[in-house]
């Protein structure tokens, strides 16, 4: 019997007796039980480990890193190290952050000696995420927690955090590779969506202002997630509460409207990430409306006028942005995130445009909401 491991070039198989070998190497304190793939992420390998202890069970997750994706995982899990370490010194709730589990060696990743870097973390029990945001209440509290989560990092001290993925939400990089791809195009795949690439280019000059306003010294960096799709943040089962945030390979120096942008782009959608009846896409308000009051509930201490002014404009740039990073992939051979059906990236791009086509035509009411909220809290935008 194998475990299937999905990895950007093609599939490898890995026995069962080398992940039992693999996690011999952590500190799991048990003996190895077994294994069995675990989430639906787009990029790394995961496994539910599960050891036998002396009173009972203990489970773990066990983490392949695509070293395709993240080019030098060594930097990553000082990152992630340090990142988890400083969260778990505010914190006496031992379920509130990702716990690292040590190698028998003291470090914090395992290097097979294959080209495979491994890590385990502590398995949070009683607790699980959602891909997609069940109610206002849900998106409320994942957005409360991203903010919180920035909140806490924004005095991690120095020296700077690794750039896991140099450029990750650079648009114009990101619109760079677009045209590469497209004029490369080396799977003759131009031809089969010119509809989305002629919108992704309609969009280009838009997508650049996040990044001209922090060139411009108009919007600070900061410590970003820059991944804050629902699913990464995990939820109490009994209580609904959001208690923890993970996925932590791309928190480094960003802007913090990236974050927001994303969980507009990933919780106010009325359908999946790949829904192929376009019709079913919008943007809800009324979870874009859970998303404002949760995020700044937390986060308003910190964030300046200009980073406040510019959420609604956040989330329709990501949205271009994510659109446009699946049309790229589509163009290039699907090289960068799991697919499960041949024109899945398509697809995906097609609903991100229609969730953006949603968003200009409701962009207004969003700006509003914005400053609905800030009066609710009795905050003025000018003095903040």
């Amino acid at each position: 019997m194998t475990a299937l491991i999905h990895r950007r070039f093609g599939v490898r198989k890995i026995p069962i007796s080398d992940l039992r070998e693999i996690a011999t190497h952590f500190n799991l304190q048990g003996d190895f039980v077994s294994s069995e793939r675990y989430g639906r992420g787009h990029i790394n390998d995961t496994f539910l480990v599960s050891v036998n202890r002396k009173d009972r069970n203990a489970r773990f997750i066990l983490q392949r890193i695509n070293e395709h994706v993240f080019k030098d995982p060594v930097l990553l899990m000082e990152n992630v190290h340090r990142i988890t370490t400083h969260l778990q010194a505010k914190s006496d709730d031992e379920q509130s952050c990702l716990s690292l589990v040590l190698c028998d060696d003291g470090r914090y990743f395992y290097d097979d000696g294959d080209g495979g870097f491994w890590r385990a973390y502590h398995f949070i029990e009683g607790a699980r995420t959602f891909d997609e945001a069940k109610s206002t209440t849900q998106a409320r509290e994942a957005a409360a927690m991203f903010g919180q989560f920035q909140n806490l990092l924004s005095d991690l001290p120095p020296p700077r955090l690794h750039e896991t993925i140099p450029d990750f939400h650079n648009t114009p990089a990101r619109y760079r590779q677009f045209h590469e791809a497209l004029e490369r195009d080396s799977h003759n795949r131009a031809q089969k969506c010119k509809t989305e690439i002629d919108r992704a280019l309609a969009y280009e000059v838009t997508a650049g202002r996040l990044i001209d306003l922090e060139s411009a010294g108009i919007l600070p960096e900061r410590i970003a997630h820059n991944d804050t799709k629902l699913n990464n943040v995990m939820f109490d089962e009994e209580s609904g509460k959001a208690i923890c945030v993970i996925d932590l390979d791309t928190v480094m120096p960003g802007l913090v409207l990236y974050d927001f942008g994303d969980l507009v782009r990933s919780a106010t959608a009325s359908a999946s990430e790949d829904e192929a009846d376009l019709s079913q896409v919008s943007m809800r308000m009324d979870y874009f409306e859970a998303l404002v009051e949760g995020y700044l509930s937390t986060a308003i201490d910190f964030l300046t006028a200009a980073e406040i002014e510019n959420m609604p404009m956040a989330g329709k740039i990501i949205t271009i942005e994510t659109g446009v990073r699946f049309l790229t992939d589509y163009l290039a051979g699907d090289r960068y995130f799991r697919i499960h059906s041949p024109n899945q990236n398509l697809d995906r791009c097609k609903a991100q445009f229609a969730l953006l086509a949603s968003i200009d035509a409701q962009f207004e009411e969003m700006q509003q909401v914005v400053f609905n909220t800030l009066s609710e809290m009795n905050v003025s935008l000018q003095a903040n």
